[in-house]
């Protein structure tokens, strides 16, 4: 006689639902085999460009910070749905929280292509290295607002290194 799944058996069997893995893994792009998280990242530089250049470089700033709000907030509830769906802690195919983070750093940046390639390289070291406190939140924050938040913690340290670049003209703005 076939035994019947135990409810903790069900939950870990179950996939996260359409949604959760369009937002939670930015449209499949957390799921690359190969460095899910710059993939995220890179999958972020289109979705702004379509934000920002209709509108302008100033308008455009605001815009894509606002969506990177809207979707922090998204991401801290579809990442905590999608980590309960598939009883993982911060698992690697999530990367919404590398969308936001890169979106900030892109906001903080003159939008030309070299700026915005700093940008996108300066978060990935950030992401990677994860100074203090990023590893701080990486390992002790639990749940949906600790996978948004350090990479929040981030884009944070991006900023100012891309920034003191820009100041000292390190590279061309």
């Amino acid at each position: 006689m076939k035994q019947e799944p135990t409810t903790e058996e069900q939950h870990q069997t179950r996939k996260p639902c359409c949604l959760v893995l369009i937002v939670a893994t930015w449209f499949g792009s957390g799921l690359s085999p190969v460095m899910p998280g710059t993939v995220g990242s890179m999958a972020a530089l289109p979705f702004a460009v379509i934000l920002m250049w209709p509108w302008g470089p100033e308008i455009g700033r605001w815009l894509l910070f606002g969506a990177a709000s809207g979707l922090f907030l998204a991401g801290w509830y579809y990442s905590n749905v999608y980590m309960r769906a598939t009883s993982q802690h911060d698992p690697k195919e999530v990367v919404v929280d590398e969308v936001v983070g890169q979106w900030l750093v892109l906001c903080a940046v003159p939008a030309t292509p070299i700026n915005w390639l700093l940008a996108f390289i300066l978060f990935r070291i950030a992401d990677i290295v994860k100074p203090f406190p990023v590893s701080y939140i990486d390992r002790h924050l639990k749940g949906g607002l600790g996978v948004m938040l350090d990479d929040i913690a981030a884009s944070l340290y991006a900023i100012i290194v891309a920034l003191l670049c820009l100041n000292y003209e390190i590279i061309i703005k």
